[in-house]
């Protein structure tokens, strides 16, 4: 099991700030847990912004991140200042 969190926007978007999703073998890296998410349509398609941040286990990371079965990912997008 892959444990999700969605943050700020992301969370408005989806509805729900976390969820479980079922791990297998073709969940390698967070780019294949975020094309899993994006396969679903709308309006999980907010997830495809190019800007996305990401993190595993509560560390900032990127899509090429490998995951495992039991970590926590988290979505959120990036963090504006000024």
């Amino acid at each position: 099991m892959i444990h999700l969190q969605f943050f700020a926007r992301y969370r408005d978007a989806l509805g729900c700030d976390a969820e479980q999703l079922a791990w297998d073998e073709d969940l390698r890296t967070l780019a294949d847990v975020r094309s899993r998410l994006l396969a679903r349509g709308e309006p999980w398609q907010v997830l495809a912004e190019p800007r996305l941040m990401c993190a595993r286990n509560q560390e900032l990371c990127d899509l090429a991140t490998a995951v495992a079965d039991g970590d926590e990912v988290a979505f959120f997008p990036p963090v504006t200042g000024g």
